[in-house]
């Protein structure tokens, strides 16, 4: 045996103490600064504060971004160290050390937004629906999986252990194939329906409206328009579908393994103006009251053809002999029914909550299949170990969120031309019979904005 060298061992040490895992040497729970990721959050004072909570968990919140820093003051207020901003664009110009980007601003906003910060180079979690329209979604597919950062969208949903049972249990055969599925939403909580404004407040000292403005066309501010109830209105939110359909139908999706449309076509409450004008009965300010809107797709593998329907605005599928008097149908969110050749499911909304065959005496029966999809470590932070370099995210942009996207907001389309039946063309990726529908595939860009 070769006699020791004590230089030798020396620097064996040395290598060996280099690769001691830094929780090691720092402790339990030690976590050191490059383990970390500098987010900056974009559209703070709703939705926003809440994700950069969780965010801040485990990793440095370092720049913030809202264009009303009244409405934004709390969140400013728990990051002292974030510097602040109004504008998005000057942020991801000036401070280079921000490695992911939160956005969480009205719909309108999204794509242009994340689209940046793409380009950039920043990592992006961008609130549901991803994109106002369905050409947006395909432009930040291409240029997320052109870029190689993360992406994720916050359907936070699909992260939950009942969205898989259910893929399993459909998998499984426990209602056999499926061949309809019912999904309601209670919302919209916001107005619907309504006219434009036609006084003119003024704007807010603390308010930036043109950069709220964004992309979207001009039009004189009024708080009819902010904060929360732009969902409401066709040029900023998505309508219900575009904010709980990326919920409720996002498991619809998986678990039928779900993909373009055959078509879609749409019912919607009718409007009236107040001076009873019964020739205007298209609003085209504000989405209806409550719609119902009618999928069709093809049989995918061994799945047979699905009719999906929507619902929204208080309506309703009809009630199912299966369900028992006393037993709640869905959430105060919603819910969703499955009907399968040898049964039913019922869930609620967000992730599947309340998922149950039904009546109770078949959930008792039933035998559950083992787990055959691996668990998540949780939404927000599948996309930060996405950000360091681990797996894409379950909801990242190009492989699911854009397509769910362009799912869910095909439906928005139908309600511009309530009654009439859009035939997609899945090859061509446009509408066969209606060219006219195809102008909502895409937006128009107020100058000086676009992707």
């Amino acid at each position: 045996m070769e006699k020791p060298d004590r230089r030798k061992f020396l620097v064996r040490a040395a290598a060996a103490a280099a690769i001691v895992p830094r929780f090691v040497l720092g402790g339990k729970g030690y976590q050191a600064p490059s383990d970390k990721v500098n987010i900056a959050g974009i559209g703070i004072g709703g939705m926003g504060a809440g994700d950069l909570s969780e965010l801040s968990q485990q990793n440095n919140i370092v720049a913030l971004c809202d264009v009303d820093w009244d409405y934004a003051a709390k969140t400013f207020k728990q990051y002292p160290k974030a510097v602040p901003y109004k504008d998005y664009r000057v942020m991801l110009e000036k401070q280079k050390d921000i490695d992911a980007v939160v956005v969480a601003t009205p719909d309108h906003l999204h794509a242009v937004i994340s689209m940046a910060a793409i380009r950039a180079g920043k990592h992006v979690y961008t609130e549901k629906p991803m994109t106002y329209c369905i050409e947006e979604a395909r432009k930040l597919a291409t240029a997320a999986r052109e870029a190689k950062v993360a992406t994720q969208m916050g359907n936070q949903g699909h992260a939950t252990e009942s969205i898989r049972l259910l893929c399993e249990w459909i998998a499984d055969g426990a209602i056999g194939p499926v061949r309809e599925v019912h999904a309601w939403t209670p919302h919209p909580v916001w107005p619907q329906g309504m006219e434009r404004p036609a006084d003119q407040p003024p704007v807010p000292a603390n308010l930036d409206w043109d950069l709220w403005l964004g992309p979207a066309p001009y039009r004189p501010y009024h708080p009819a328009y902010l904060p929360g109830s732009w969902r409401g209105w066709w040029d900023f939110g998505t309508g219900g579908l575009g904010d709980m359909g990326c919920h409720i139908l996002d498991h619809t999706f998986w678990a039928l393994r779900l993909g373009q449309p055959l078509s879609v076509e749409a019912r919607a409450s009718i409007f009236v103006k107040e001076s009873m004008n019964w020739d205007k009965v298209l609003n085209t300010e504000s989405y209806p009251q409550a719609s119902v809107v009618y999928y069709h797709f093809p049989a995918r593998g061994n799945m047979p053809p699905l009719r999906l329907v929507w619902y929204d605005g208080g309506l309703m599928p009809e009630r199912p002999e299966e369900l028992e008097p006393d037993r709640a149908m869905g959430d105060r969110y919603g819910g969703a029914l499955y009907i399968g050749d040898k049964g039913k499911i019922l869930t609620g909304s967000h992730g599947a909550n309340g998922l149950r065959l039904i009546p109770e005496s078949r959930m008792k029966e039933y035998v559950r299949p083992a787990r055959t999809l691996p668990r998540s470590i949780g939404h927000r932070q599948e996309w930060i170990a996405a950000c360091k370099g681990g797996a894409p995210a379950g909801s990242n942009f190009p492989d699911y969120a854009a397509p769910l996207t362009e799912m869910v907001l095909m439906g928005n389309i139908a309600l511009r031309m309530p009654g009439t039946k859009l035939l997609w063309d899945g090859d061509k990726r446009e509408f066969s019979n209606v060219p006219a529908a195809n102008r909502y595939l895409g937006r128009e860009y107020r100058p000086g904005w676009s992707l």
